[in-house]
C-alpha cells in the first residue's frame, strides 16, 4: 500500500477484488462497475473515493484509456464497450499527477507502458538512457513504436525522430516484445525535457498523456559526498573514512582528501562510490550512483559458503554496468598482490577443475570440482568494459573447504552417547546428514540434524560409525568393544616397536664394544711388529723348546690368544765360515711373508 496525498483513487470492478490500491492519511478510492450487460457488451466505470474530499466536495474527475486522456469525460461515472485490449485510469482535477492504477477491462494482457525511473538527472556531454517496458494482447503486431519529446506541459509531444537536433544522437533500442528503451548521446542543456513512449498495433494505439521520464541536463561536472553514520561512534569520535571508486580502494598517502568523511568527485554516469570507517571496513556503505541508475556494481550472492573436500560448488554473483558499455573480459580470483589479479582459469592449481559456467549480462558462476582444503579462500569476481574496470577491494565470497568426522561425545551416567558428524564450518543449505553402522545404512536412526543418540553402548550397539552428507563419507569411529580392541592392537604394537628399538641398540652397542676391543688389538700388534722388525733377521721367539704333550695340554687347557708376530724371512748373504744350512737356495733379494703363529702362555705347573 503506497501513501499518496489527498484525492487518489483506484479503479477496481465491482464483485472483483482489489487489487490495486492507493492512500494517503488513510482515504482510499475505487472504481465501481456493476455486472456486465450481455445483450449491450457495456460497463460502467465508477470513479470514487472511501471519503469526501474536504478542500472539494464535488470534484471533476479525468479518465484515461491506454495512456490517453478522455476530454470529453468529466463525470464520476464512464459508461464503455467492452473491447479485450483497453485500460483505464482516472484522476481527480487537479491532482492528474496521482492517477489510479490502470485496469484493463477484460483479461490481464491489455495495453500499458511503465517508465523505470520518473526522472534522471545527467551531465552536459555525458550519454544517458531512459528504460521503459511495455505490454499489448499477443494477437497484436506493433508497428508504430515511437519516442516523443513534450517540453512544456500545455504543448502536444513531439516524435523524436522528427526533431533535427537529435539526429544521429537519439537511438531506441527496445524490441517488439517488452522492452522500451531510449539512449541519448552527446547531451545538452537544451535536452532537458519529458520523454514519452507511444505504440500503435492494427487494433489501437497507447497514448501520451500519462508522466514520462523527465530528464535533467546539468553543467555541473563535481558533486560532494558525505560519509555519515547515523549516531557518534562513542569509541573513536574523530574516525578515519575510506572511501571506494568502482569496487577499487582510494589511496593517497600524499592527500588527506581520501581520510575525510567528505569526497568531492567528478561526474561520470558509469561510477559508482562506497564508503566505510577506519577498522570497520567489513561493514561498507551501499554503492551510490553519481549519475543515473545503471553505474558500476557486483553484488555476490552470499558472503561465505561451506563445502565438503572433494564435492563441487558453485559461485554465484550478479554485476551491473551502463547498457552502452561492451564486456572485454570477465574474471574469478582468489589471489591478488599489487593490483595484479591471477585468472583461476590460468591459475595451475586449479587446472582442470575450474569452469565459468554461461555467463549472462547480469550474472557470472564459478564452479570448481574435486574441491581440496587448499582451495579455502576468499573469491572474487572482475570485469572489465570498453570504458572502465571494477576494482577487487570490495569483499567477496569466502569458501572454507572441510571433510566429515565422527567425534564421540563422552558418556552419561546412564551409558548414552552422543555422536557428532562433525565439520570444521556449517555446511550451507542445510543438508541431510546420514548414519552407517559397520558399513549398513541405519535406517531408523535417533537423529537430529548432525546428531546421532545411543542410549545404552551394549554389545549391540558396539561397531564402527560413520556419516555421509550428498555422497560424501566419514572416515570410521569405533564405539563400545571394538573401540576397547582397537586400543589394544595399538598398545601390543607400540610394546613391539620399542622392543625392537631396544634390540636394535643392544646390538649396536655390542658392534661398536667388539670394535674398540680390535682397534685395541691392532695398536699392540703394531706396536710389537715394530719391535720385531728391529732383528735383521728374524724375530726372537721364546718358548719353543716346549714337548709337543706340554704344547698340546697347554692349548687345550687354556686357549690365551694375546700375543701375534709375524715371521718374516729376509734373504742376506751368509759369510764362508757360517755353518747354517741352506736347503733351498733363493734369489737374492726375494722376501718371503709367512703364516701368522700364535703364541700360547704355559701354564705355571709346566
Amino acid at each position: 500500500m503506497a501513501l499518496r496525498t489527498a484525492g487518489s483513487v483506484l479503479v477496481v470492478f465491482l464483485l472483483s477484488v482489489a487489487a490495486n490500491t492507493a492512500t494517503k492519511c488513510g482515504q482510499q478510492s475505487q472504481v465501481m462497475v456493476p455486472p456486465t450487460n450481455a445483450a449491450e457488451g457495456q460497463k460502467t466505470l465508477t470513479c470514487s473515493t472511501t471519503c469526501t474530499l474536504t478542500d472539494n466536495p464535488n470534484p471533476t474527475y479525468n479518465w484515461y484509456k491506454n495512456g490517453q486522456r478522455l476530454d470529453e469525460h468529466i463525470s464520476q461515472q464512464y459508461s464503455i464497450h467492452i473491447y479485450y485490449s483497453d485500460i483505464y485510469s482516472c484522476a481527480v482535477k487537479g491532482y492528474e499527477d496521482l492517477l489510479s492504477p490502470a485496469v484493463c477491462v477484460l483479461g490481464q494482457n491489455c495495453f500499458n507502458v511503465t517508465y523505470t525511473h520518473q526522472s534522471i538527472c545527467a551531465m552536459k556531454g555525458s550519454t544517458v538512457e531512459l528504460p521503459c517496458t511495455y505490454q499489448y494482447p499477443s494477437y497484436h503486431v506493433v508497428s508504430e513504436p515511437n519516442w516523443y519529446i513534450q517540453e512544456k506541459y500545455n504543448e502536444a509531444p513531439k516524435m523524436l525522430s522528427s526533431v533535427p537536433e537529435y539526429a544521429g544522437r537519439a537511438e531506441y533500442l527496445g524490441t517488439e516484445e517488452k522492452d522500451c528503451t531510449l539512449r541519448i548521446t552527446d547531451l545538452r542543456e537544451r535536452d532537458s525535457a519529458e520523454y514519452k513512449f507511444r505504440f500503435k498495433t492494427q487494433y489501437a494505439e497507447w497514448g501520451y498523456s500519462f508522466s514520462g521520464t523527465t530528464l535533467t541536463v546539468t553543467v555541473e561536472k563535481k558533486r560532494t559526498l558525505t560519509c555519515s553514520t547515523t549516531c557518534l561512534l562513542t569509541d573513536n569520535p574523530n574516525p578515519t573514512y575510506i572511501w571506494y571508486k568502482n569496487g577499487q580502494h582510494l589511496h593517497d598517502p600524499t592527500s588527506q582528501q581520501y581520510s575525510c568523511n567528505t569526497l568531492v568527485v567528478w561526474c561520470y554516469s558509469a561510477d559508482s562510490y562506497s564508503c566505510a570507517v577506519k577498522d570497520h571496513e567489513d561493514v561498507l556503505t551501499p554503492t551510490v550512483c553519481v549519475q543515473g541508475q545503471s553505474c558500476l556494481n557486483v553484488t555476490y550472492t552470499k558472503r561465505s559458503i561451506c563445502a565438503l573436500k572433494g564435492s563441487t560448488v558453485d559461485i554465484t554473483c550478479t554485476y551491473r554496468h551502463p547498457s552502452w558499455h561492451n564486456v572485454t573480459e570477465v574474471s574469478w580470483f582468489n589471489k591478488w598482490e599489487s593490483g595484479v589479479t591471477t585468472d583461476l582459469s590460468q591459475d595451475p592449481e586449479y587446472a582442470g577443475r575450474v569452469k565459468y559456467l554461461p555467463t549472462t549480462e547480469k550474472d557470472s558462476t564459478l564452479r570448481i570440482t574435486d574441491l581440496r582444503e587448499s582451495d579455502s579462500a576468499e573469491y572474487k569476481f572482475r570485469f572489465t568494459t570498453t570504458a572502465v574496470k571494477w576494482g577487487y577491494s570490495f569483499p567477496g565470497i569466502t569458501l572454507n573447504v572441510t571433510d566429515l568426522q565422527v567425534k564421540e561425545s563422552p558418556g552419561t551416567e546412564e551409558g548414552k552417547v552422543t555422536l557428532t558428524c562433525s565439520t570444521t564450518c556449517t555446511l550451507t543449505d542445510n543438508p541431510t546428514y546420514i548414519w552407517y553402522k559397520n558399513g549398513q545404512l541405519l535406517t531408523n536412526p535417533n537423529t537430529q540434524d548432525n546428531f546421532l543418540y545411543l542410549d545404552q553402548i551394549s554389545s549391540e550397539d558396539a561397531g564402527s560409525y560413520s556419516c555421509s552428507v550428498k555422497g560424501y563419507r566419514s572416515p570410521v569411529t569405533f564405539v563400545g568393544e571394538p573401540k576397547s580392541l582397537k586400543n589394544a592392537v595399538v598398545g601390543i604394537i607400540v610394546v613391539i616397536l620399542i622392543l625392537i628399538l631396544c634390540l636394535f641398540g643392544f646390538m649396536w652397542f655390542r658392534k661398536k664394544t667388539s670394535k674398540s676391543t680390535t682397534d685395541t688389538r691392532d695398536r699392540r700388534d703394531t706396536a710389537e711388529n715394530g719391535q720385531r722388525d728391529s732383528n735383521p733377521v728374524y724375530d726372537n721367539i721364546s718358548g719353543m723348546a716346549m714337548t709337543p704333550t706340554a704344547a698340546q695340554r697347554a692349548i687345550t687347557d687354556e686357549q690365551d690368544d694375546v700375543t701375534y708376530a709375524s715371521i718374516q724371512h729376509r734373504n742376506q748373504e751368509v759369510p764362508p765360515d757360517s755353518t747354517f744350512p741352506l736347503s733351498h737356495p733363493q734369489k737374492q733379494d726375494e722376501d718371503f711373508q709367512y703364516a701368522t703363529v700364535k703364541f700360547n702362555s704355559p701354564s705355571a705347573a709346566q
